[in-house]
């Protein structure tokens, strides 16, 4: 059985960590490398680094701070903000990513997808999609339109049928955030996860709105393969290798055995 993976995540602005509700009101959240050496130590399975003014500012994530972050990290790291071109997921790459996250670009221009997946890998592509919940007054029924540009634009575009067309052009995984759920701390937005792992095959990282291990608990029953988290491990309300140990005694398959002997000291202050 596949383990499921917990996944911390770093939203970078000026070089330093930030964390808002809806993409929008950003304190600061800490130093990046500092936060990447406990997530590392703590036993996250990977870290996500998404540099959320990268798009605006019309320039790449900072390539600085990911190379300082990957001097200290042991586990791979994603890393998306800004990237529009192979040159750009080359220059990710080489500065210490494992895979590129693709959001805003890859909807304005989806043959970004096929080319990421075609030059690199899938294994190397990652499709971010931000969801808003709407709701179509003719059927009744719940729907969510694509959001892009940190939450600023909204697409006549459906975020299922998206993630569909992701998978088709050779995306690998889809990083799938309720834009609603964002910071809220009310919960990952099962309703469409579950829908949206129920029209795609590949891996999809649950993110928006955690603030408790039974709201990991429950992304994970609604499909998710991965849960993304934020302010919960920023803030000290919990640390990774307890949500493990817990999500692990209530039968969710993760990776406890990893966190090794110098880890073990690091958590300890040895």
């Amino acid at each position: 059985m596949l383990k499921k993976r917990i996944i911390p995540c770093l939203d970078i602005r000026g070089g330093r960590v930030v964390k808002g509700i809806k993409f929008q009101n950003l304190r600061d959240a800490g130093d990046p490398v500092e936060q990447a050496r406990r997530y590392d130590a703590d036993g996250a399975d990977e870290l996500v680094i998404l540099d959320v003014s990268a798009t605006h500012e019309e320039r790449l994530a900072t390539l600085s701070t990911i190379e300082a972050v990957r001097e200290h990290l042991t586990i791979p790291l994603t890393v998306g903000g800004g990237v529009r071109s192979l040159v750009d997921a080359k220059r990710l790459l080489d500065s210490g990513a494992d895979k590129v996250s693709v959001n805003s670009a890859a909807v304005e221009r989806p043959e970004l997808i096929k080319e990421l997946a075609q030059q690199f890998g899938a294994q190397c592509t990652v499709v971010a999609i931000d969801a808003a919940r709407c709701l179509e007054n003719a059927a009744d029924k719940t729907s969510w339109q694509v959001v892009s540009h940190s939450g600023t634009r909204r697409h006549q575009l459906d975020a299922i049928s998206w993630a569909c067309t992701a998978e088709s052009f050779g995306a690998g995984e889809i990083l799938l955030t309720s834009w609603d759920r964002d910071g809220t701390g009310t919960g990952y937005d099962l309703g469409l996860l579950s829908q949206l792992t129920s029209q795609i095959s590949l891996p999809v990282i649950a993110s928006g709105g955690a603030k408790s291990i039974a709201h990991m608990f429950e992304a994970f029953n609604h499909g998710a393969h991965a849960v993304l988290a934020a302010s919960i491990f920023h803030d000290g309300h919990m640390d990774v290798l307890t949500v493990k140990r817990e999500l692990s005694a209530m039968g969710i398959p993760v990776r406890i055995d990893h966190v090794n002997q110098t880890s073990q000291s690091y958590l300890t202050g040895a």
